[in-house]
């Protein structure tokens, strides 16, 4: 089994946890998601033995973190390892296309997977990602335009999105 890197460090929303591999960043754990979460994620895909604390293997996607939370990163340029099924992920692939400050619908994302109808199915594979922020699930809304759920909760989903200049005050 591969080793994971993990270490937390504290953003604008919160405290983050962040996990990697050798081949890129595989969960990032954002407030509302507790440790314990976090962690019991990590142990549904590795043996706990190969959990090890470091700080410097997540280094670049912290400070790439940072740099977005600061308004100076617009598009995430780390390795990523996701861990998930097909369909998840092809959802969280088209979810990287969706551009900075920018949003589009369930509905929207369904047609663009290739299962037009397939809304619920997206939102649930929205839901699982694991990578929330370098992978943009917050740029999903509602087909009225309202925000939706999160799973860091609106008011994260709704800074998020200020942030990026996709909502206005």
């Amino acid at each position: 089994m591969a080793k994971i890197y993990c270490t937390s460090f504290t953003s604008k929303i919160g405290t983050i946890y962040v996990a990697s591999t050798e081949k890129g960043v595989c969960k990032l754990s954002i407030p509302k998601e507790s440790k314990k979460d976090f962690l019991r994620w990590l142990s549904q895909h590795c043996d706990d033995d190969d959990v090890i604390e470091n700080k410097i293997r997540n280094k670049d996607v912290i400070e790439q973190l940072t740099r977005y939370f600061n308004g100076k990163l617009a598009k995430f340029s780390v390795d990523v390892d996701n861990l998930g099924t097909l369909f998840e992920l092809r959802v969280w692939k088209e979810l990287g296309n969706i551009p900075y400050g920018t949003t589009i619908s369930y509905k929207q994302l369904a047609k663009r997977v290739g299962v037009p109808r397939g809304f619920q199915a997206v939102g649930r594979a929205n839901s699982t990602n694991p990578l929330p922020i370098i992978i943009p699930c917050h740029r999903v809304l509602l087909a009225d335009g309202s925000l939706g759920g999160y799973s860091a909760g609106i008011k994260t989903k709704e800074f998020l999105l200020r942030l990026e200049g996709a909502i206005m005050l």
